[in-house]
C-alpha cells in the first residue's frame, strides 16, 4: 500500500510506503507500484496507532459485558492498534496456566495485546514470569473489579521479584485507611467521589513509588487524577497515565452521569480536573490509557454503592484527543507521544509508536475537519454505553494493524479479520 500526501504529527506532508508487516519508505513524491493499492491522504492526519496499555477486556469471566472481538473490535473503531489487558478477570491471571486460556481466547482480537500477570495471595511467580508477560499489574493496591487488592508486603515482594527479572509493576494506587467513612451515609451519585478521597490515592502513589525505589524497580502508576500524584511520579522517577473521564469528566458531571460516572479512582473536582489537563499538556504526563472497563446498563443502574465501577472508553480516547488537537489545545505530536511514542519507549516496543521506516505499520488516517458527536449507541463495545456522551470526536476512517487493515469507515464502515499477536511473542 502507498498512503500520498498525508500530513504527520510534525506537520510534514509525506508519502508513506507499506511492505508487509512494516513501513517501508516515508517520503515525498514516491510512485505507485502495478501490485500496491494507493490511498490519497490528502487533508488527512497520518497517525501512529494509539497503544492503550490500560484495558479490561472481560474474558475470561465476564463475556457479557465485553469479549476480545468485541474490545478490539471497538479498540479498532477508536483508532486503537495495541491493548493491554489487566489481570482481574475471573479466573484472575495469576499463574501460567491462566496466563495461557486468556492468550488462547486473545487470539479472537483484530489488534496487537499484551498480558499483564496479576497478584494475588494464590500467585504463582515462577509460572508467570514464564509467560509471554506484558507486566505485573493491574496491581491493586485498593479493591476495585475483582476483589484483587493486596497488602504492602506483598507488594513489596511482588515489586522485588519484577525488578529482579526488568518487568514493569502497574500500580492502582489508592490507600483504603484515607477513604471517607462517613461519606457512606450519602446516596447522592458524588457519595462515590467524596469516599475515595484525593489523599487516598496521593499516600498511596507516595509510598508505591518509595518501595520502587528501594527495590530499584519501574513502576507505572495507572489512572492518576490528581495534579499531586502526577507530580510524585514525576519527581520520583516514575512514569503515570492519566484516563479520559480523569481528563474530560469532573464531579461537575456527576449529576447528569449518576452511577454510570462511578469509576476507581473517582472523579475529582473541576479544579483538580483543569490542573491535570495541564500537566498533560505540558509533557508532565507520560500516557493516556483508557482503563476501559465496560459493565451493562443493567448492572450500573443501582445505588451508588451497588453499582459496579468502570467505564468504557477504547473507542473514545483517540477521537477525543484528535478534537483537542484539532481546537488547538493539545498538539498532534504531544498526542503521538501520548498515546503511542511515549508507551512504545516505557514498555519496550521498540518497533511501534512512529511513523518511521522500518517500524510496524500501526496507521491511523483521520480527516481532522469532520468531527462528529460522539453517541454510545453508534460504539462497538457490548455494553453500548459513553460517558462522553454528545461531545465531539474525530474518528478514524482508516485503522491498520501491522499493514492490514483492520478497520475502513471511508465509504461504509468495514472491519477485517482478527490478526491480533502477542506483543510479546
Amino acid at each position: 500500500m502507498l498512503i500520498t500526501d498525508a500530513t504527520l504529527p510534525d506537520g510534514r506532508t509525506r508519502d508513506v510506503r507499506i511492505d508487509g508487516e512494516t513501513i517501508a519508505e516515508v517520503g515525498e513524491l514516491l510512485s505507485t507500484t502495478a501490485d500496491e493499492r494507493s490511498i490519497d491522504a490528502s487533508g488527512k492526519r497520518l497517525l501512529p496507532g494509539m497503544i492503550d496499555v490500560h484495558v479490561h477486556f472481560r474474558q475470561p469471566g465476564y463475556s457479557h459485558k465485553e469479549t476480545w472481538a468485541s474490545g478490539s473490535k471497538s479498540a479498532a473503531a477508536g483508532g486503537v492498534t495495541t491493548v493491554v489487558d489487566q489481570p482481574n478477570t475471573e479466573p484472575p491471571t495469576t499463574d501460567g496456566e491462566r496466563f495461557d486460556e486468556k492468550a488462547a481466547l486473545a487470539a479472537d482480537s483484530l489488534v496487537d495485546f499484551g498480558i499483564n500477570g496479576g497478584v494475588t495471595e494464590q500467585w504463582e511467580p515462577e509460572t508467570l514470569f514464564e509467560r509471554a508477560l506484558f507486566a505485573l499489574g493491574e496491581v491493586f493496591l485498593a479493591d476495585s473489579t475483582g476483589n484483587m487488592g493486596i497488602d504492602a508486603d506483598l507488594f513489596a515482594d511482588a515489586v522485588s521479584r519484577a525488578s529482579e527479572r526488568g518487568v514493569t509493576v502497574t500500580v492502582h494506587a489508592e490507600d483504603a485507611t484515607q477513604f471517607n467513612d462517613s461519606a457512606r451515609e450519602r446516596d447522592d451519585a458524588d457519595a462515590w467521589s467524596a469516599y475515595r478521597t484525593p489523599q487516598a490515592e496521593i499516600d498511596a502513589v507516595r509510598r508505591a513509588c518509595t518501595v520502587a525505589s528501594e527495590h530499584d524497580a519501574r513502576i507505572h502508576v495507572a489512572h492518576t487524577s490528581t495534579p499531586e500524584a502526577i507530580d510524585v511520579a514525576d519527581d520520583t522517577g516514575m512514569t503515570c497515565e492519566v484516563t479520559p473521564h480523569h481528563l474530560f469528566l469532573s464531579r461537575d458531571d456527576l449529576p447528569e452521569l449518576g452511577t454510570f460516572g462511578r469509576m476507581n479512582p473517582p472523579l475529582r473536582r473541576e479544579t483538580r480536573r483543569r490542573k491535570v489537563f495541564e500537566r498533560v499538556a505540558d509533557g508532565t504526563v507520560d500516557v493516556i490509557a483508557t482503563d476501559h472497563a465496560p459493565h451493562t446498563r443493567e448492572e450500573k443502574d443501582a445505588s451508588i454503592w451497588d453499582a459496579p465501577s468502570g467505564v468504557p472508553g477504547v473507542e473514545t480516547a483517540f477521537p477525543l484527543l484528535l478534537n483537542e488537537a484539532r481546537e488547538g489545545t493539545l498538539g498532534y505530536e504531544r498526542v503521538r507521544d501520548l498515546t503511542a511514542a511515549n508507551p512504545a519507549a516505557i514498555f519496550g516496543l521498540s518497533n511501534k509508536g512512529r511513523i518511521e521506516e522500518g517500524f510496524d505499520a500501526d496507521l491511523v488516517l483521520v480527516d481532522p475537519d469532520d468531527p462528529r458527536p460522539i453517541r454510545g449507541e453508534q460504539t462497538h463495545t457490548k455494553c453500548d454505553w459513553t460517558p462522553f456522551e454528545g461531545m465531539d470526536g474525530v474518528f478514524p476512517e482508516l485503522t491498520m494493524v501491522r499493514g492490514t487493515v483492520v478497520y475502513e469507515d471511508r465509504h461504509e464502515e468495514l472491519f477485517g479479520e482478527p490478526v491480533g499477536r502477542n506483543v510479546r511473542r
